[in-house]
């Protein structure tokens, strides 16, 4: 985290260190063909609407940019990248310098007032502005404005995002500051998380409705939009205006290819040049072509079970501890993973720095513990649904299957549902109750995560899946407090309650993504689901 520190331009990516062509010369850059499983699940390129992990992929580095970002060539720390400098005036305002000289999609240049407009009601928060307090049920916020109805979950999103956010003050063409409500130690990482990417405020205005605009969004990216066609394909094509040089390719296209195996022959028969979510077990078959490889490893994401405490079995937390201690981690990691990946403590990682609990676990496998803690709760075998997706993660639909075998040995009589998106997923019913899912550290604080996701406007309370008065005045004072001390204690009083008393969720395993591609293209992965296709990740 970057925090009371001033960002020079000169870090991250450097203009003035690419090099920029005349118009008049031929373009002979390639155009390439990525197979993703997944483009969008909500057939839309608005951050705010498609908060994902398939989102984070083509959205980030190719089309959208905020004012931070982070450093996907290294350990994602937080870099400048809109803006060149970030001063903080007091715990609850901080002053930006904006680069000068940006071009947007449509020709105009980036200034303080497009800022303003990316925070502003109209985008993120809906005619009420943001919230000050209670919780932002999803499906409650609807803001209805003639054809440009914001979808029911972006005011949610920006206000799980933003939830101290007062205002944008423009001081003048290339400097602003924003004003938090409260203090709030972890602006400078908002400021670089995915959802806080800036947009032209006149391409905005003149989108004749918001999903003409969510489907065509004009930012400051390397590519910009030719063609998005839902569920199919998305093709970008070069900004050859971009602030930090031309792009390397003329042409991206990302095309959707369900079937793991229907991506890997596509690129072994030369119809894709990158094929995405490699299970481990495919890795060494592709690999004995000599002219593919697979590059990837674990990332800032952490596969989850989550609960449903208003189930009618799943009230009591003694049925959700004991399905936490029926899960052999391990062996899902070896089996599964072959041990490419690895257990986290908890919802947590080391980027955290001083945050971070080095001595927390995740709850032990002990299969005795779980059957008697099934007895102490009274649980009688009652059904218990499962729902997920068909593989949307890596290797997700064969960690259910695993998963429902360990837990009917601990005597849970698991149930697994096949849902078709994440809108069946979490349909509020009565036999709502156990989902999988996955959490993001998207900057370096327990709030990015912990928080984000499950606090008081954290997806499982936007949803109704979770509350827990302790945890929800625990979560406001993480937010808000400076007192370094009192964080880390604050953080390890919410991990013993949503992961130990009162589960929320429990965490299986560090997610990890692969990537197969032709040896000779000269391109690295980060160690996020992003793929980075600037200049400097090209041809080095």
């Amino acid at each position: 985290m970057i925090n009371r520190r001033t960002l020079l331009a000169g870090a991250g990516l450097a203009a003035g260190a690419l090099p920029r062509f005349a118009i008049g010369q031929a373009d002979n850059r390639p155009s390439i063909t990525v197979a993703v499983q997944k483009i969008s699940n909500t057939n839309t390129l608005e951050p705010l609407r498609e908060q994902s992990n398939v989102g984070e992929r083509v959205l980030l580095t190719s089309i959208w940019e905020g004012l931070l970002g982070r450093d996907y060539s290294r350990q994602l720390q937080t870099i400048p990248v809109l803006a060149t400098e970030v001063r903080r005036i007091s715990d609850s305002i901080v002053e930006v310098k904006l680069r000068e000289g940006v071009r947007f999609h449509n020709g105009d240049e980036l200034t303080a007032e497009d800022v303003a407009a990316s925070f502003g009601n109209d985008r993120m928060f809906g005619p009420q502005g943001p919230n000050s307090s209670g919780t932002i049920r999803v499906g409650e916020v609807n803001p209805a404005r003639a054809g440009r109805e914001l979808p029911i979950e972006v005011p949610a999103v920006a206000n799980r995002s933003f939830p101290g956010f007062e205002r944008i003050e423009v001081v003048d063409k290339y400097t602003l500051r924003w004003v938090n409500r409260t203090p709030d130690v972890t602006l400078e990482g908002r400021m670089a998380r995915y959802g806080a990417e800036i947009h032209s405020r006149r391409g905005f205005a003149e989108a004749a409705t918001w999903l003409d605009w969510g489907r065509k969004p004009v930012t400051t990216g390397p590519y910009m939009v030719a063609e998005f066609r839902p569920d199919t394909s998305l093709t970008l094509v070069a900004h050859d205006s971009y602030w930090a040089g031309r792009p390397p390719l003329k042409q991206l296209r990302f095309v959707e290819v369900p079937e793991v195996a229907s991506r890997i022959n596509g690129l072994l028969s030369g119809e894709y040049h990158f094929a995405c979510d490699i299970p481990p077990d495919q890795i060494t078959g592709i690999e004995r072509n000599r002219a593919f490889e697979v590059q990837g490893g674990t990332i800032p994401n952490h596969r989850l079970t989550v609960f449903d405490k208003t189930h009618a079995v799943l009230r009591n937390p003694l049925v959700r501890r004991a399905f936490t201690h029926a899960i052999d981690r391990q062996a899902i990691v070896e089996s599964l993973w072959a041990g490419r990946t690895t257990i986290p403590r908890g919802l947590q990682w080391e980027f955290y720095g001083e945050m971070f609990q080095a001595d927390w676990e995740v709850p032990k496998y002990d299969v005795a513990e779980a059957r008697r803690l099934l007895r102490e709760a009274g649980y009688k075998g009652e059904p218990i649904p499962y729902r997920l997706l068909n593989n949307y993660y890596t290797n997700q639909t064969p960690t259910a299957q695993v998963l429902v075998e360990m837990w009917r040995a601990a005597g849970l009589n698991v149930q697994i549902e096949m849902k078709e998106n994440w809108s069946q997923i979490l349909e509020r019913s009565p036999t709502r109750a156990v989902r999988d899912w996955s959490n993001s550290g998207l900057y370096s604080d327990p709030v990015s995560s912990l928080v984000n996701q499950h606090g008081p406007n954290g997806q499982q309370q936007q949803v109704g899946e979770y509350e827990n008065a302790e945890f929800n005045q625990l979560s406001v004072e993480l937010e808000t407090s400076t007192d370094r001390a009192r964080r880390r204690a604050v953080f390890r009083r919410m991990l013993e309650i949503a992961e130990r008393e009162d589960p929320a969720y429990t965490v299986l395993h560090q997610n990890a993504t692969f990537t197969a591609k032709r040896k000779e293209i000269r391109w690295k992965a980060a160690p996020a689901f992003a793929m980075d296709f600037r200049a400097n990740n090209w041809g080095a």
